[in-house]
């Protein structure tokens, strides 16, 4: 697909935010995490305006680029002209968020087997893992409303997120929230794999739960873990394993 270049109509910080929200795409992509056309990742851009990047509807994350990432603001209107429409259901989830939580640059939000399988579990997240202790410690549960296109559900899901990182939707899926791509890519690795330890643990025997105490002391074991740069000590990392694979993203 030959998709024009916006390098020249936009900011440097907007640039470098396109192309690693492009580069986040392609990963989620390359861990199997996509959906087809059908969840989204979207970053808010720097200032006033609110305005906040989002995946072209009908590009598989693999094909997605800087420069054909969805440049709208709160009312879904595209502040670039584009050819390709955005997901109703991705912008009321996202701009949800993006409204109610000013640290937050970046939403990520999958449907994967085993967070969609988590998610219809009554108990929702079991502390049973080291990963699980990261997400419990910032987790809130939304119930499913249906396709998420109707605007009076964004209060609801405001309300039910309030300020956790972690966001199970009822027999929905995944969502994570981050102060930068890195934190909220970083978030989905530690959530994705928190289920399907989950599932596998239970088909097993006897289960075996983390000491509560531990999950109120996580925050200092991520800060330790990471030297304190959370997903950015990770994320130059995964960005040369995506540029071993292909660098078009960059585009």
């Amino acid at each position: 697909m030959h998709i024009p270049s916006v390098k020249d109509q936009v900011s440097a910080a907007e640039w470098q935010l396109r192309v690693d929200l492009a580069a986040c795409y392609r990963l989620v992509a390359l861990y199997g995490w996509s959906d087809l056309v059908f969840t989204h990742i979207s970053a808010r851009i720097p200032g006033p305006e609110h305005h906040f990047l989002i995946n072209p509807y009908g590009l598989m994350f693999d094909e997605i680029t800087a420069s054909s990432l969805v440049k709208v603001d709160q009312q879904c209107n595209k502040v670039i002209d584009s050819p390709f429409p955005v997901n109703p259901a991705g912008f009321v989830i996202h701009s949800a968020v993006h409204a109610a939580r000013e640290d937050v640059q970046c939403v990520l939000h999958t449907h994967t087997r085993a967070g969609v399988a988590v998610s219809a579990q009554k108990c929702g997240v079991l502390p049973l893992s080291q990963q699980s202790t990261f997400v419990l410690a910032s987790l809130a549960y939304h119930d499913y409303e249906g396709v998420a296109f109707r605007e009076d559900e964004k209060p609801r899901l405001q309300a039910d997120m309030g300020q956790a990182n972690f966001l199970m939707l009822r027999n929905h899926g995944l969502l994570t929230a981050g102060k930068s791509i890195a934190d909220a890519f970083l978030s989905m690795y530690t959530f994705e794999a928190t289920c399907q330890i989950q599932l596998a643990a239970q088909a097993g025997g006897e289960l075996v739960h983390v000491n509560p105490l531990i999950v109120k002391g996580v925050a200092e074991a991520m800060r330790v873990q990471t030297g304190g740069l959370g997903g950015a000590f990770v994320w130059p990392s995964l960005i040369r394993k995506l540029d071993r694979t292909d660098e078009s993203y960059k585009l």
